[in-house]
């Protein structure tokens, strides 16, 4: 009987795996998918490529491309050129306003004078002013300031008050320096795609980690104008990290909005050369330091993004988007934040039109500014083409970044934003190095899993493998995604960028992985002819509902 009853059981659950298996394989054949056209595509990426000539011009002769320099408007029309050379359509260069200032660095050279003469690796942080003239020499002065609360912040900043001026500040606290035991590069292995596949479930308590962020960035502001006020001529802090090796992560370290410019040089400098001032300081001698840096500042408050498109056929008023963003930091030359993006972007369409298609939808290219500063310019191009959700601050949970997002306000659309909105497809995106793609971050969007496994079975052979319910964030498919249009992110292998390039001075031309950049372009362009070539559109989530109005005080 017990035999019986466990082979009933057991043909029960075969027939509901066979129909669950049969279920799926029905709407992945569902799923057109060219394989003579996606053969054609990787012959042309792999055999007739033209990503590193692409990356020469870009990286190698513009250069770094901060939004508002003079590079990235350089940038904006090489980029617009590049495409219009290759045959897209309507290559125009997109304003979008208001930005604030412009800001570039000239020349900076910092150097130990006493107690011995050396020279140092440092960059000045963005929208920060220079020295003058010429250089500025003077001892230093170590000043470290707990950002952890405001009470401890206050108490260590009185400690300083009146003894800065005329000084150049070692800002920060020590660092152990320790010999990398790990590799710096690494690509995903089957366990780490496997928790990438993981889905999280949303909720539960705000992470500390949050409320930490938030408290330390308002005492940095505080911090900054303390300085101004106390007048040193440079405040130099050390790059972050404990690994070093002369790499040196540098951001901003003012705003670029007009009129909350600050008045003090601010400097970042190479862990192990801020540890040897450290040093010498701790045994009490005195270090003498001259430092000169020239920096501009411009009037830039028009900023443009790049817009180019291959047009369709019988559904060219529906679009196929995929994009990137264009700008970068100041230190190295933007290769892989997000130049990997936007090469792979500008061959994926040069593919296409080498191939003479005819797309039934438009497919059109965004390269984005503005995205280092907040995703200004994905954001300006979707409130002003497809709708808006406004900045929503919910003061129960103040401090917590996660809840003032445009994402969690409400969407507004203009008619003609509703009309406009409801002809885009799907938006693709890349932006997270130079490694290749092994699958896609599906957004909660649970009704592109067939479509997306049915198109990763030729890139199997590839190394793209992986689907995840996960949303990733930090990027410009957001902008998208947020007004209610499928915007996804490809899962990359993380090779270096974390670790070496990503806002460094070491993001630079060598550290691109040619075979997976091609990789990248011959996917992205089967993807998008695809997704151009589908009867129905992209499905769409629920566009979430208005959030409830902020409790009455």
């Amino acid at each position: 009987m017990k035999l019986r009853k466990f082979t009933a059981r057991l043909c029960c659950f075969c027939f509901l795996l066979t129909l669950t298996l049969s279920l799926t394989a029905v709407a992945q054949d569902k799923e057109k998918v060219d394989y003579d056209m996606i053969n054609k595509i990787r012959y042309e990426g792999f055999h007739n490529s033209k990503i590193m000539q692409i990356a020469t011009g870009l990286f190698e002769e513009i250069g770094a491309r901060l939004t508002g320099s003079p590079n990235m408007k350089r940038a904006n029309e090489w980029t617009r050129d590049q495409l219009t050379g290759f045959g897209m359509s309507n290559a125009h260069l997109e304003p979008w306003s208001p930005f604030g200032r412009g800001w570039s660095n000239e020349y900076i050279n910092v150097r130990m004078l006493s107690p011995d003469v050396a020279t140092f690796i440092a960059y000045p942080k963005a929208w920060t002013p220079g020295t003058g003239d010429g250089p500025v020499h003077s001892q230093v002065v170590r000043v470290t300031v707990r950002l952890t609360s405001v009470g401890d912040f206050q108490q260590d900043l009185a400690k300083y008050k009146g003894k800065l001026a005329g000084k150049i500040v070692l800002f920060g606290d020590d660092v152990d320096q320790v010999m990398s035991s790990e590799p710096l590069a690494k690509r995903y292995d089957e366990k780490g795609l496997e928790e990438i596949e993981h889905y999280q479930i949303p909720g539960g308590p705000v992470n500390p980690a949050f409320r930490d962020f938030a408290t330390r960035a308002r005492l940095a502001r505080e911090l900054s104008a303390f300085f101004d006020e106390e007048k040193p001529l440079a405040v130099i802090d050390r790059s972050r990290g404990a690994i070093g090796g002369g790499t040196v992560f540098v951001q901003q370290g003012g705003s670029y909005k007009v009129g909350l410019t600050v008045a003090t040089p601010w400097i970042t400098m190479a862990g192990e050369h801020w540890d040897r001032i450290a040093h010498i300081l701790a045994d009490k001698k005195d270090v003498d330091l001259e430092v000169t840096v020239k920096n501009t500042f411009y009037d830039a408050d028009t900023q443009w993004d790049t817009i180019a498109e291959i047009p369709g056929t019988d559904k060219k008023d529906e679009i196929v988007m995929i994009g990137a963003h264009l700008d970068s930091w100041h230190t190295g030359t933007g290769a892989t934040d997000n130049g990997a993006g936007t090469i792979v972007m500008m061959e994926a369409m040069r593919i296409l039109k080498a191939l003479d298609i005819k797309p039934r939808r438009t497919i059109r290219i965004g390269l984005w500014s503005g995205e280092e500063e907040g995703l200004l310019g994905s954001a300006w191009y979707v409130i002003h083409h497809y709708g808006n959700r406004p900045e929503y601050k919910d003061p129960a949970r103040k401090g917590d970044p996660a809840v003032r997002s445009r994402e969690n306000g409400p969407l507004t659309m203009t008619p003609d934003q509703k009309r406009e909105q409801s002809k885009v497809s799907v938006y693709f995106n890349v932006d997270n190095g130079s490694g290749k793609i092994r699958g896609v971050y599906m957004q909660e969007n649970a009704a592109v899993q067939p479509i997306f496994e049915a198109w990763m079975k030729p890139f199997h052979d590839l190394g793209m493998n992986t689907l995840t319910m996960r949303n990733t964030g930090g990027t410009d498919h957001l902008s998208f995604d947020a007004v209610g249009i499928p915007g996804f992110q490809f899962i990359q292998d993380p090779l270096e960028y974390e670790t070496r390039t990503h806002h460094s001075n070491m993001d630079v031309y060598d550290r691109l992985q040619q075979e997976d950049l091609k990789q990248m372009a011959v996917i992205v362009a089967s993807w998008v002819y695809m997704a151009s070539q589908r009867e129905e559109m992209f499905p769409r989530k629920p566009i979430e509902k208005e959030l409830p109005p902020p409790p009455a005080r």
